[in-house]
């Protein structure tokens, strides 16, 4: 498992565990979504922290039935269930997902059930993989999956981030996005993917078509399966979703992070702060009234201080930085 470079707190690193296990047992109440958040938005590691368990507990969920039938683990006594988002009696005992890892590991391989990778990108970084089945995918900076290439589908778990996919076709496996947001399936098309919360999907078609299914409580979940030609995008947030259809130049842009870029086309202030952040790991937020404010402009991705300074100096808007790269948006006269 991919974890970060500085060791988080022992605290942090049992409550990412907890929240894994958590994301991947049923939907988040609207309560569980907001104590969530408030956690991430407590320390920026914690998102690629959340990544790693939620790869470990969508691992382990695959293979521990396997492993408890041959014997290998021994699984806890059941409990009676609690609801639709209860845990399965394995992820209750936490505190042995990492030795129950390495069982994993040694089962995995000894016994050929499929292959799986698994694939990540720093702050600041992009990457361009290719699978085992052809399937080409992009990863923006923040960005972990892992893939499992199976017998009757093929199914990427990203936990939070952002993927482009341009997936080989194959009718008879279908090929599968798992966010704690919803899923997105196709057999062979070319999408985009971006989920920053665990109430947050966005869905961005390229070619071809997908069916996405949102999760969690609210209309988005109740309106079911939602199809996408080439051109759509759906927006799933906190319990709401709307769906619109683009031309190419307009979805060209919307994917200008594949070539390093964003493209502000009068796009509110807080939004394209959020997009600076999730590339560079850093907080960086704006008070209610600077982040409505609308940008437009094409900036570089990799060049930040350009476009804070066109935040002050076009817009004249106050731009505080902190020591630890942190930057805060207000208008001037506001604390």
């Amino acid at each position: 498992m991919n974890r970060p470079t500085q060791a988080p707190d022992p605290a942090s690193d049992e409550q990412a565990s907890l929240w894994a296990a958590r994301l991947e047992g049923g939907p988040l109440t609207d309560a569980d979504r907001s104590e969530l958040e408030g956690w991430l938005a407590g320390d920026p590691s914690r998102r690629q922290l959340l990544s790693g368990y939620c790869r470990l507990s969508a691992r382990l969920d695959r293979m521990v039935p396997a492993l408890a039938a041959s014997g290998s683990v021994e699984l806890p006594p059941a409990r009676p269930a609690a609801g639709a988002g209860s845990w399965s009696p394995w992820k209750a005992a936490a505190a042995g997902l990492a030795a129950a890892a390495l069982a994993v590991g040694a089962f995995w391989y000894g016994h050929g059930a499929g292959r799986t990778e698994d694939l990540s990108t720093r702050a600041g970084q992009r990457g361009s993989f290719t699978l085992s089945d052809g399937t080409r995918v992009e990863l923006n900076a923040n960005t972990t999956i892992t893939v499992q290439d199976g017998r009757s589908e093929r199914r990427v778990h990203l936990a939070n981030g952002e993927a482009f996919f341009v997936v080989s076709k194959d009718k008879s496996r279908p090929f599968v996005v798992d966010t704690p947001a919803g899923s997105v399936r196709v057999t062979g098309t070319i999408f985009n993917v971006l989920t920053e919360a665990a109430s947050q999907l966005d869905v961005t078609v390229v070619e071809g078509s997908v069916q996405v299914r949102p999760g969690g409580p609210g209309p988005a979940q109740a309106a079911g399966p939602t199809s996408l030609e080439a051109g759509g995008v759906l927006k799933a947030e906190d319990g709401s979703l709307s769906v619109t259809t683009l031309p190419p130049a307009d979805i060209d842009d919307m994917l200008a992070w594949r070539r390093g870029q964003i493209v502000c086309k009068a796009m509110p202030v807080s939004e394209a702060l959020a997009r600076f952040s999730h590339y560079y790991g850093r907080v960086m937020t704006a008070t209610p009234e600077a982040g409505s404010r609308r940008a437009s402009g094409q900036y570089s991705l990799g060049n930040l201080d350009e476009f804070l300074d066109f935040l002050h100096q076009s817009m004249s808007l106050n731009v505080a930085r902190s020591a630890d790269g942190s930057v805060r948006v207000s208008l001037p006269g506001e604390p």
